[in-house]
């Protein structure tokens, strides 16, 4: 069976500063034979590379229309769902979803029209702390305790299986992509490089009002980005945050000034 192609379009899988090329073609070969197809590369060590072709097995299309980027916020900047493939972390806590479950989330997200990606981390050291607060959310298989050292391809094959299951299931509904405003436009989540923007705008303002009184600020942004992820903003909430915290600013300047 074939799978929705304006679903799959909006279904990106991202490797992390993969070391060997013989995974990335692994890892399209994964892809292919699930049905999907986009596959970005961020700061790849080796590719193009002959091991590459080899371990792709057929899948060259996949290998040829891969993106390759240098960071993964650029890898991610018009995406409303990230999805970090990860074993547990209690450095970043974040919400932790089964292969099932992400798939499930996946799906509705696309269906819905929203662009969805699908990170992977490196071979022996996955993402780091940076990459995941980059991300909504952890995807956690839960291989063997005993011996848990799965392959990057194999983990990019649990996940595209499960995907094409769920984009399969004619049963499930798919919610409606946000809520409405004026007139019944639609108010689509907000992208990666839209909630980034508030990220930034929310740490100067911060900085404006010294709400730190003199603390290192990181522990508190991380909350606050934890917050603002789980609640799933939509752009007019964003941009209504921004307004607020623009007038924050502008009147911490002029407190300043008539101090």
């Amino acid at each position: 069976m074939n799978l929705d192609p304006s679903a799959v379009g909006r279904i990106r899988v991202v490797l992390v500063g993969t070391q060997h090329p013989g995974n990335i073609g692994s890892a399209a070969r994964a892809l292919k034979t699930m049905g999907l197809d986009r596959l970005v590369l961020v700061a790849p060590q080796r590719f193009p590379h002959a091991d590459a072709i080899a371990m792709a097995a057929g899948a060259d299309d996949v290998l040829e229309s891969a993106l390759r980027v240098q960071t993964l916020a650029e890898a991610v900047a018009d995406c409303r769902l990230v999805l970090g493939c990860t074993a547990r972390s209690r450095r970043v806590p974040l919400e932790e979803l089964s292969p099932r479950a992400a798939a499930a989330r996946t799906r509705a997200a696309a269906l819905a029209g929203t662009e969805v990606a699908l990170v992977f981390g490196r071979e022996r050291t996955g993402l780091e702390n940076d990459e995941l607060q980059l991300c909504h959310a952890a995807v956690h298989i839960p291989a063997n305790p005993g011996y848990s050292s799965l392959n990057l391809a194999a983990a990019v094959q649990v996940l595209a299986y499960e995907l094409r299951v769920a984009l399969l299931d004619e049963d499930a509904t798919a919610p409606a992509p946000g809520g409405h405003g004026q007139a019944g436009q639609v108010d689509l989540p907000a992208s990666h490089a839209q909630m980034e923007g508030l990220f930034s705008q929310l740490a100067q303002a911060l900085d404006d009002i010294d709400f730190h009184k003199g603390r290192a600020p990181d522990s508190a942004m991380r909350k606050l980005r934890r917050l603002f992820l789980r609640s799933g903003l939509d752009e007019r909430e964003v941009r209504l945050l921004r307004g607020i915290l623009a007038d924050a600013q502008r009147m911490a300047r002029l407190a300043g000034e008539r101090r």
